[in-house]
């Protein structure tokens, strides 16, 4: 049975968006992607290093709903805009993150939506 996550530490989708911050599936979870915007839905400007973070805040606060941490993520989906940021975006994800890391693809893309330089998914294990 699908359960929606829905928590108010991270940005809510609009209603015309029509996806939920994340779904548990049995023991997996399936987050939406997350881009750099505050929980009050404003895409936070600065480097790509604190827009990363707010990234990575945001999954955790959704983790964390769906009683996970970033230990549960056994795969990741990032996307870039610019892959001259690659280094600096895997840097911060990777201070989020330990051994044994989850599996990832890094895919350069064309933009993002709200004119965001950075998003990233993941799937979790629940209990894991």
């Amino acid at each position: 049975m699908k359960t929606k996550i829905e928590t108010n530490k991270a940005p809510k989708p609009k209603p015309t968006s029509k996806y939920s911050q994340a779904i548990v599936d049995g023991n997996m979870i399936y987050t939406a992607g997350q881009i750099h915007l505050t929980p009050d839905g404003k895409l936070l400007e600065g480097t790509i290093e604190e827009q990363t973070h707010q990234v990575m805040k945001n999954l955790e606060a959704i983790l964390k709903e769906a009683e996970a941490t970033f230990a549960s993520v056994v795969k990741t989906t990032a996307y870039i805009t610019d892959m001259s940021n690659y280094e600096k975006v895997v840097g911060v994800y990777g201070s989020y993150i330990s051994e044994p890391y989850p599996a990832r693809e890094t895919v350069c893309v064309k933009e993002l939506p709200l004119g965001a330089k950075v998003e990233i998914s993941m799937i979790a294990v629940k209990n894991s």
